[in-house]
């Protein structure tokens, strides 16, 4: 991924907004590394971590809102560039797993997830 995904700002939502996206039918991504993924991540949630996106972004489905995830939002925002230039509806969650955790939306932590 290039530098020039970091410099526009995509369209973004905050945490609160996101969890009402989601139970709307919106998807998330997380493109946070294994590690943390292994920590703690939201259910449902597709793990494409940002190094491989490029290559795999087609993988997603194209009918859904993908909010791209991670965790203060920095990588994410490059991550929903990405994926409007590859064109998908995309917008990015402003600070991520901070304010995910504030505005309560549900996490699981310590499950395992196979490399990818």
């Amino acid at each position: 991924m290039s530098l020039r995904h970091y410099f526009r700002r995509p369209p973004v939502v905050t945490a609160v907004e996101a969890v009402r996206l989601v139970a709307d039918g919106a998807l998330v991504v997380d493109v946070r590394r294994a590690f943390e993924w292994n920590r703690v991540h939201i259910p449902g949630a597709v793990h494409m971590p940002l190094e491989v996106l490029p290559e795999r972004c087609l993988e997603l489905p194209d009918d859904r809102l993908l909010i791209t995830f991670c965790t203060g939002g920095i990588r994410s925002a490059g991550a929903a560039n990405l994926l409007m230039e590859n064109g998908f509806d995309a917008v990015n969650m402003s600070r991520g797993l901070v304010d995910w955790r504030i505005a309560g939306g549900p996490l699981v932590t310590g499950e395992r997830h196979p490399p990818r």
